[in-house]
């Protein structure tokens, strides 16, 4: 692999154009994934935010369900925001019969977890592997995790502050190996940090 790899973003749905910016700007080459053989030429892929039900469906829809899978089973490198964090968790609350897990992280998501898009909110977390200061996080109708297993890592959660009510402590963002969440989208900041952990994560693997 070259000091630029090649990390596909899942272009089924969602903010796909945002990250591909800020996997350029963390000095990746990006490029869309939409079909399997795409799928099989990236060395690392993002599942951008969007809406976790209507991604899982099209997954299966492009035929992209099972090799995705069989791919993260294999090490693949997957970063996955805000929708994505749902995907890649091994069991989810307040999700749809009829939605498809990716798993890769052992960890229990709770889907809309901050509420309605009218409750967005933004706030800097420190983010466990990102030198620099806080992160900005931006949280869209965001999921949070409710626990991970000793497998996973915690990289960041949400300040206990005195305005954060209920989501203060929260865990936001975690690692298992080769798989990365976050509940927040690091690419609508401008802030490339958090991709540019993952295109390290990406050259290492």
């Amino acid at each position: 692999m070259s000091d630029r790899p090649l990390i596909g973003v899942l272009a089924l749905q969602g903010d796909v154009r945002e990250h591909l910016a800020a996997l350029t700007g963390a000095g990746a080459d990006a490029t869309t994934v939409r079909r399997p053989a795409e799928l099989a030429r990236v060395d690392g892929l993002v599942l951008p935010g969007g809406e976790s039900t209507t991604i899982s469906r099209l997954l299966a829809a492009f035929d992209l369900l099972d090799p995705l899978r069989a791919r993260i089973a294999d090490g693949l490198p997957v970063y996955g925001s805000c929708a994505g964090m749902i995907l890649l968790a091994e069991k989810i609350i307040g999700g749809r019969p009829d939605q498809h897990q990716v798993g890769g992280i052992d960890m229990v998501v709770r889907r809309n977890a901050f509420g309605r898009q009218v409750d967005s909110f933004e706030a800097d977390v420190d983010f466990t592997g990102v030198g620099g200061g806080p992160v900005h996080a931006v949280f869209i109708r965001a999921p949070w995790v409710e626990s991970v297993s000793a497998a996973a890592e915690v990289l960041a959660r949400v300040p206990e502050t005195p305005g954060a009510g209920e989501a203060g402590g929260r865990i936001v963002a975690v690692r298992q190996g080769r798989v990365l969440a976050t509940a927040f989208h690091p690419e609508l900041t401008g802030d490339h940090r958090v991709h540019r952990l993952f295109a390290d994560m990406v050259r290492e693997a």
